[in-house]
């Protein structure tokens, strides 16, 4: 016990700049680790060197007031940016960082994703969301070519960092063909293409019955067309991906991962697709896409 106090003590009177050097090379939550050893690492690892080692060095433009007021030094900068995310200039996109390892973090809002038949009303319409950081999002109306894609350009990501690709949604209680056929999602980044087969919906029944409200106003021919198009004909195959849901209440599904290595591999292409014809779909509610460092 006296060795171990000894010890602690002689590291204890080190310079505070070779402290700092040394917890600059760890990470985040090594950092926080360090800050409880003594008052002498605590305040070299709550310094303004260290953090400042953990920060981006290209952070992108924010929108204003999203650090309002300004973090009054460097650990309470990136303690905000990876507490909750913030937007962007462009007001289409968020970022955060991730807490262990200070990767770059974003979200694609929908109005930032390319959306075939979007800004057709009888397909799509854009509603208000009160519950993320983007002030509308995309709910499908009816359509059977269900297209959506994203891109972000690698430089904008952390270097060396494995990223997941999740498309961030909810379904609305009004909802069909999203069970069957399975859609097919893409991630793709210079020569590196990721495909899955995934479900939107958790669950599938056979059979669904039409929403009362839809009964008083739909011909048999309609409510029949509106049986078949939630029909499951088969069971999902066993390699097909489901979504989660998250603790804000939308669910999110992976549709892929990639390494960013040096970042200057272009853009990274993301999509979501079933276009196999004939397949009517409602129901679905687009936040946006999600690229966040893979745990």
């Amino acid at each position: 016990m006296e060795t171990t106090a000894s010890a602690a003590c002689e590291i204890a009177r080190l310079p505070e700049e070779l402290l700092s050097s040394a917890i600059s090379r760890t990470a985040p939550q090594d950092a926080c680790r360090a800050a409880a050893v003594s008052p002498a690492f605590r305040s070299a690892a709550d310094s303004n060197a260290v953090w400042s080692s953990f920060l981006p060095r290209d952070l992108p433009p924010l929108a204003d007031g999203e650090l309002v007021p300004a973090p009054p030094s460097k650990k309470a900068l990136f303690m905000r940016l990876s507490d909750r995310p913030v937007l962007l200039a462009d007001g289409l996109t968020s970022m955060w960082l991730d807490r262990e390892t200070g990767a770059k973090c974003y979200m694609l809002s929908a109005r930032a994703l390319c959306i075939i038949w979007g800004h057709t009303p009888q397909y799509w319409r854009w509603i208000p969301l009160t519950d993320s950081r983007f002030s509308e999002g995309a709910e499908l109306l009816d359509v059977c070519w269900l297209e959506i894609r994203g891109k972000i350009h690698s430089k904008m990501l952390s270097e060396n960092t494995t990223y997941s690709a999740l498309i961030v949604f909810k379904i609305a209680d009004e909802s069909y063909g999203l069970d069957f056929p399975d859609q097919e999602t893409s991630v793709s980044i210079g020569e590196s293409i990721i495909t899955h087969q995934v479900c939107l919906h958790s669950y599938g029944n056979e059979e669904e019955e039409v929403p009362q409200n839809y009964r008083s106003i739909m011909i048999p021919a309609i409510r029949t067309r509106f049986r078949r198009r939630n029909r499951r004909v088969s069971p999902p195959g066993a390699n097909v991906l489901f979504p989660q849901k998250r603790v804000d209440n939308w669910m999110e599904l992976e549709m892929g991962e990639f390494y960013n290595e040096e970042g200057d591999n272009g853009e990274v292409s993301i999509s979501l697709m079933e276009t196999k014809g004939g397949h009517w779909k409602r129901g679905l509610i687009v936040q946006g896409i999600e690229i966040r460092a893979k745990k």
